[in-house]
């Protein structure tokens, strides 16, 4: 019998409830839980892909291909339970599917409304494939008191009657901010979201206050008071120095305990977090630093690259070294110079990214790479620009570009109309909707024997997870190739470029798809943990 943990927010956004829900289920999994994670997003669109990064982040892509929200990928990290297009929905999603079945008939002329379709559509897809699992945790988008909110609030004030209490509870994440000039902590924020959550039916059985220091127990004795819960249910949520030891800090202060009180499950065994603390211990006590210029197009919003900047953590992990990462715009190599901002760091990575916009930055900092013979890692886009830099500047195609920016001579990159997946024919066309017309989700690679791919992965066969609209065009391998770029990877039916390398370079390795999806902090991916190594043995250079 699977128990539902239904964790919402209020005060302000951005608090950390994808990093609680995530962390929460790495609790229960070390005491010896099974637990699937999903995430319910209020918003009308019917996935994030259209998005622009600056609006939402990232776009976190499952090995099955749906795009979704970037908790996502918290929970795999911290859990390593492979998300799936059933653990992401959105009120766009929920919209379009009641209103095709409206269409085809499917609600025998009743009238189609909020309640109860729409909640019912929301509890449904909670409720389904769920079987073996101990623990599901669902996080509710946004914060109470949103309009767009409301009928998922709705919906799981339903499922807490319907399952009862031996099988539902509440986590509400408020904030306990620090007023200056007062000199202390306010609850008065956390008692009005509770208020407000009450107000539309839900009593909360556990509050994660988030707060930059200790908040006293006079105060927290007040917030149970206030919003009826139990004392030793009111839990701190303090900021620590990186995400791994949110699960650490969690248990000592008792929320996964407190979380199995709350369903009769008392007189546990402690969980075991040996792997966090070690994980822990290595970020906090490393042996060394390696800077990393990232340079990209949406810097100025870190979570556009939560996965990435989470990879090179791991990467450092597993070689015991900090990762400092320099984010660089990749528009300021336009402005005629700014190469000097490369000039002292140990390694280069271009992430992916779409549109023309910042793209010659991206080829300067390929080209700075490999003429310096500073680890270059290519991410889509970053090997698309690598591709096109070495054509124009190896290859002497100096009008070689992508047509994804406009017409040209040479489209070393273009776009792909028909691909192989598995046995099935998969096609696009440019005219098509921006949104789900990409190759995504997971796609088999087959690695050049004696390559340097092959020799780092350890195999021949791959499977990766990819994000993108445009592929290198391989009418120009033979003119690449001849200049020193080696194609090491490729589509099982041979259509399609995934890897190319430079093998007289220290590191110079471009990859189609996004490796930094399938990392973890126990787990480090391969070509990160290689890529961080290869930055070691520049520092020694430098």
């Amino acid at each position: 019998m699977a128990r539902f943990v239904f964790i919402t927010g209020g005060v302000v956004s951005s608090l950390g409830k994808g990093l609680a829900s995530a962390a929460l289920g790495a609790l229960l999994q070390a005491r010896g839980y099974k637990v699937r994670l999903r995430k319910l997003d209020p918003y009308l669109n019917v996935d994030p892909g259209t998005m622009s990064p600056y609006q939402h982040g990232e776009v976190y892509v499952t090995d099955d291909g749906a795009e979704t929200d970037l908790d996502l990928g918290h929970y795999e990290r911290f859990t390593g339970v492979a998300s799936s297009k059933a653990d992401n929905i959105t009120t766009g999603r929920i919209y379009q599917n009641i209103i095709a079945k409206e269409r085809r008939g499917g609600y025998l002329g009743a009238t189609v409304q909020v309640i109860p379709h729409v909640t019912d559509a929301i509890k449904e897809f909670v409720l389904e494939g769920v079987e073996g699992y101990d623990f599901v945790l669902v996080e509710i988008g946004g914060t109470v008191g949103d309009i767009e909110g409301l009928p998922f609030f709705e919906a799981i004030r339903q499922l807490g009657n319907e399952l009862g209490p031996d099988q539902a509870a509440f986590v509400h994440l408020t904030l306990a901010p620090y007023i200056p000039s007062a000199g202390e902590l306010k609850t008065k924020p956390t008692q009005h979201s509770v208020k407000e959550l009450r107000g539309i039916g839900i009593q909360p059985d556990i509050l994660l206050i988030r707060a930059d220091r200790e908040i006293p127990e006079n105060e927290r004795r007040k917030i149970a008071l206030f919003c009826n819960v139990q004392p030793t249910r009111v839990i701190q949520a303090l900021d620590v120095k990186t995400i791994y030891d949110v699960p650490n800090a969690y248990h000592a202060e008792g929320f996964d305990t407190e979380l199995l009180a709350v369903f009769g499950i008392k007189d546990q065994p402690e969980p075991d977090l040996t792997r966090w603390k070690k994980v822990v211990e290595r970020i906090t006590k490393p042996e060394g630093e390696v800077k990393i210029a990232v340079v990209g197009k949406y810097v100025g919003l870190h979570d556009a690259y939560k996965s990435l900047a989470e990879a090179l953590t791991h990467g450092g992990i597993a070689n015991n070294v900090r990762v400092k990462i320099d984010w660089i715009e990749s528009e300021v190599f336009e402005n005629g110079g700014a190469v000097q901002a490369l000039e002292d760091k140990h390694a280069i990575l271009v992430p992916g990214g779409f549109g023309e916009r910042g793209s010659e930055g991206k080829i300067r900092a390929a080209q700075f790479a490999r003429e310096h013979k500073v680890p270059y890692f290519g991410i889509c886009f970053g090997m698309q620009m690598a591709c096109i830099e070495a054509a124009r500047n190896l290859a002497g195609l100096p009008d070689a570009s992508s047509t994804e920016f406009h017409p040209t001579l040479h489209p070393v990159v273009g776009l792909m109309t028909e691909w192989l997946k598995g046995n099935e024919l998969e096609k696009r066309a440019a005219s098509g909707d921006l949104g789900g017309t990409m190759r995504l989700g997971a796609y088999e690679a087959t690695l050049e024997p004696g390559s340097r791919v092959a020799e780092i992965y350890g195999t021949t066969t791959i499977s990766e997870r990819h994000r993108h609209r445009y592929e290198v065009n391989y009418e120009y391998r033979e003119a690449l190739e001849s200049k020193g770029l080696r194609f090491s990877g490729s589509s099982p039916d041979g259509l399609l470029p995934e890897i190319v390398e430079i093998p007289d370079h220290p590191w110079f390795i471009g990859v189609q798809y996004h490796p930094e999806l399938k990392s973890r902090p126990f787990e480090p991916h391969p070509l990160f943990a290689s890529f961080i190594k290869a930055a070691v043995e520049q520092s020694r250079l430098v």
